[in-house]
C-alpha cells in the first residue's frame, strides 16, 4: 500500500510518526536505510523505515501463532524517488496468506484499515 505526498521527505517522516502515534501505536524504531546504506559506500534515494507496534494487536496475533513475531512491529516506509516522496506499509492481511491456521484475518484486517488511514493521514 503506497501513496504519494507532496510533503517533505523529512516532514513525511514525521507525519507519519505523530499518525501513528495518534492512533494507538509506539514507534519502536527509526532506521535511516539510505544513510547506513551510505556508510558502506552504496548511494541510493532517501528511505527510512519506521517500526510501530501496537501493543493489542501484536499480543493478539502472537497468541494465535507466535512465527508472526517474524513480521512485527509493523513497517512503514517513508522513500524518495525520482523528486517524489512516498508513504508505504506492507498489507498485514498478508499474514494470513502466510500464517493460514493462525486465524488471524480479522485482526489482520483491522491493522490493516487502521495502516492505511496512517500513511493517508500522513501523506496530506
Amino acid at each position: 500500500m503506497t501513496v504519494k505526498t507532496a510533503k517533505t521527505y523529512s516532514a513525511a517522516i514525521d507525519a507519519v510518526v505523530e499518525a501513528a502515534e495518534r492512533h494507538g501505536f509506539k514507534v519502536q524504531a527509526i532506521h535511516d536505510v539510505s544513510g547506513t546504506l551510505a556508510e558502506k559506500g552504496f548511494e541510493r534515494e532517501p528511505l527510512t523505515l519506521i517500526e510501530a507496534c501496537n501493543a493489542r494487536y501484536a499480543h493478539a496475533v502472537l497468541e494465535r501463532d507466535v512465527r508472526i513475531g517474524l513480521m512485527l512491529p509493523c513497517p512503514l516506509m517513508v522513500y524518495e524517488q525520482r523528486g517524489q516522496v512516498f508513504i508505504s506499509t506492507m498489507r498485514p492481511t498478508a499474514m494470513t496468506r502466510i500464517y493460514p491456521r493462525a486465524n488471524v484475518a480479522g485482526i489482520s484486517a483491522e491493522v490493516e484499515r487502521i495502516l492505511s488511514e496512517i500513511i493517508h493521514e500522513a501523506a496530506v
